[in-house]
């Protein structure tokens, strides 16, 4: 506030019409009297400056220099103002003005595996969530606008905003994500359904260099919300991949093999991965004698950090010196120097260096489980527990498509799913696992149950009743044929689950539980802990008889991507089922083995339903129907949903705990970790 007083004298003093000392340094804990933008906590530059009747001048971090040169292709640096957008995003920050400083310590379990909550602190997106998890602000876009039947979004860009090598970000490279990355199955094998509409690919065309139109076969209205909280960054530099890529460039090829790849497609996948997911090794940076003859160590990004070391053991990353966003001071964003990723595999070694105070920031993967021993050491570590409820909940099932003939009738027979779902104690779970935090609910596949779900609904499949399990079992013939004590297929063949599972999808003792539950009926089951590269393996193999993870998605999520009401039932890093049935659907049954009427229904009425206007009588009606579908399949059975931890440093300023532990809204994009600032 002194800040402000004196700035309004100066102005007072000198009869100017703007603040001679500067612009008020805005916070969200305190706005110095100035309007709010027409998003919460940020600002477009003109707003900022018309509202607060000043001019911002720009500063930026004074070791930036040093920072460009660890990124290898880049040049020297213009000065700021030609870095920096025509109009910056101005955010303002929660509690202060940050300093420049310090690294931010984070820790996965490896590549691939617990790495989403650090990858959400440098993570952009054309447009996000805001902290209030329901206002869709512009982040990386200026604004965009629907037209009246949710067939039509255009996307307005910045004038003059840069990727990290100083190159243009135009309209161009939004169009070449979609049409030559995303539709090309060279690249990608098959679109996820966010990227489509109504099942069918959408039109997305540069009108100008600002401005990008996505026009869809059929109305999308959650397509927005979907984009807000996805991984994907709906981008890429068609500058750098567009060089090799030979649908748009007749040399692509040459200029591929002239670095040393086979045609310009390996070397886009070299880069850019075989998929749109970004937190892969960058086998560059892993391979250093080849550094020095490629035009680049990692691919040019629009995020707050870049990556410029990936071994065995860590990643590092320095602040992007082109990054688009400045503080209401404007200083520009990031404050910290850089984010040190460490791999650890050990779960105990993880908390030990949590306990220690060795890592400043930690949700994902740690689970409730271990908040006793992390609450108890919070003074002497210097850092804060804060548990947050979860969207999403743990869920065990069976592989619809095993190779086993005896084991697919039997998984594809909703009864045997229902015993199996009965034999399980969630109270126990809930005790036992979660000191009764947390609670049981159905697989219904949105979390939390939006108000059309009804309350017969809310509280279906989630019975203990280990009598009528067993006696279900026994309709069925899985009983002890051979004497042995255990339960047996029909027909007498050996019945044993072997339930491998991760504990980044579902904790040992929930499954350890779940086990012991089901050997109380007498059906054998042991359990073995995997990470999570090869739990994802086996999965994707179809070579899992018992499938485990998380599942279900917020209401905004699942009006745009149907995913979790269409067979495997999740992607590539959810829990997925029916693996030849997904085969089936992808290659137009030329492969894998044809899906079940319900399935195929269910997938009809997802679609139909994602059409519907938001609210809507159809909407909730046909939202009802489909969360009945849900229930009487039961392709999965939930177990208990529990608060998570979410891990911070008490020296991380401007940290906001989440409305929720969660990666649906991807961790804490949200939260703005860009304002993040580290004092000793």
């Amino acid at each position: 506030m002194k800040r402000y007083l004196l700035a309004t004298a100066a102005v007072l003093m000198t009869g100017t019409g703007a603040y001679a000392a500067g612009c008020p340094e805005v916070t969200v804990a305190d706005a110095m009297g100035v309007a709010p933008g027409a998003y919460p906590q940020q600002f477009e530059l003109a707003e900022f400056q018309a509202n607060a009747n000043c001019t911002l001048s720009f500063q930026e971090n004074p070791d930036i220099a040093e920072f460009n040169a660890r990124i290898y292709g880049n040049g020297e640096l213009p000065p700021l103002t030609e870095r920096l957008p025509a109009e910056p995003l101005v955010v303002a920050p929660y509690e202060m003005i940050g300093s420049y400083g310090g690294v931010l310590d984070g820790m996965s379990n490896a590549t691939e595996s617990g790495t989403s909550d650090f990858m959400s602190v440098r993570h952009v997106n054309l447009i996000r969530f805001a902290d209030d998890l329901t206002t869709l602000v512009p982040m990386v876009a200026k604004g965009y606008e629907w037209n009246d039947d949710f067939t039509q979004l255009t996307f307005t860009l910045r004038a003059g905003h840069k990727w990290s090598d100083g190159a243009p970000f135009t309209a161009a490279d939004v169009v070449f994500w979609y049409n030559n990355l995303v539709m090309d199955p060279n690249i990608i094998e098959s679109p996820r359904d966010l990227w489509l509409a109504g099942g069918e690919p959408m039109v997305v065309e540069a009108l100008d260099d600002l401005t990008v139109r996505f026009t869809m076969a059929a109305p999308k209205p959650g397509f927005l919300a979907g984009m807000a909280a996805d991984y994907t960054q709906p981008f890429q530099p068609v500058h750098f991949l567009g060089q090799f890529h030979p649908d748009i460039n007749p040399d692509g090829n040459a200029n591929a093999q002239a670095l040393g790849f086979a045609d310009g497609y390996e070397a886009i996948n070299y880069y850019y991965g075989a998929s749109d997911w970004k937190d892969v090794p960058s086998p560059i940076l892993r391979d250093a004698a080849r550094v020095p003859s490629l035009p680049a160590a990692v691919v040019p990004t629009l995020e707050s950090f870049i990556t410029v070391e990936d071994d065995t053991e860590h990643r590092y990353y320095v602040p992007n010196p082109y990054f688009f966003m400045v503080d209401t001071a404007g200083n520009q964003l990031p404050y910290i120097n850089g984010m040190n990723e460490l791999y650890v595999r050990d779960n105990e070694v993880r908390i030990l260096k949590m306990l220690n105070g060795e890592i400043d920031y930690k949700t994902q993967n740690v689970n409730l489980p271990d908040a006793p021993t992390l609450l108890d050491g919070q003074e002497a570590g210097n850092y804060t527990i804060d548990l947050r409820p979860q969207i999403s909940l743990p869920v065990i099932g069976f592989n619809l498509t095993p190779n086993d003939p005896v084991k697919f009738e039997l998984f594809n027979n909703v009864e045997f799913r229902q015993a199996m779902s009965l034999a399980i104690n969630r109270d126990e779970i809930n005790s036992v696992a979660f000191f009764d935090l947390g609670a049981a609910i159905p697989a219904i596949g949105i979390d939390p149950a939006p108000d059309f779900v009804t309350e017969e609904q809310r509280n279906t499949n989630i019975a203990y009743d280990p009598a009528a399990a067993a006696a279900g079992l026994d309709a069925l013939g899985v009983v002890d044929a051979n004497g042995d004590g255990w339960r047996d297929l029909p027909g007498g063949g050996e019945l044993i689950f072997n339930i491998q599972f991760s504990t980044q999808g579902i904790s040992a003792t929930e499954v350890e539980l779940v086990a012991q539950n089901w050997r109380d009926i007498g059906v054998n089951a042991t359990v073995k802990e995997v990470t999570s590269d090869e739990y994802r393996a086996a999965q994707s193999a179809n070579e899992l008889d018992v499938v485990t993870w998380r599942f279900g998605r917020p209401l905004a999520s699942v009006g745009s991507d149907p995913q979790v009401f269409t067979v495997p039932f999740g992607g590539y890093f959810d829990v997925r089922t029916g693996m030849l049935y997904d085969q089936w659907n992808q290659t137009g049954g030329a492969q894998g083995i044809e899906p079940p009427e319900w399935t195929k229904e269910m997938a009809a009425a997802v679609l139909e339903w994602q059409a519907q206007a938001p609210g809507s009588d159809a909407y909730n009606t046909m939202g009802t129907a489909l969360v009945q579908m849900m229930l009487d399949a039961q392709p999965l059975i939930s177990l208990v949903q529990a608060p998570g931890p979410v891990y911070h440093s008490n020296n991380l300023q401007n940290f906001r705990a989440p409305n929720t532990w969660s990666y649906e809204y991807y961790w804490h994009l949200p939260y703005r970790p860009t304002q993040w600032s580290l004092t000793e």
